[in-house]
């Protein structure tokens, strides 16, 4: 299940933990709000991401 997922507001790589969560390599947790956009739930900040596609998707 793990997935990269390119972030280019920081230009780092997150890791999917589950569906809708991934962590990035300063452990900041990551929600998926859509396919190419997260939340940075620790400061609040919308991130826009690489494709992030739910299993269900493919």
């Amino acid at each position: 299940m793990c997935k990269n997922i390119f972030d280019y507001d920081d230009g780092d790589y997150a890791f999917s933990i589950s569906d809708n969560m991934a962590m990035d390599s300063e452990r900041d947790l990551l929600l998926r709000i859509s396919d190419n956009m997260a939340m940075d739930l620790d400061s609040g900040d919308l991130h826009f991401t690489s494709s992030w596609n739910d299993d269900d998707d493919e």
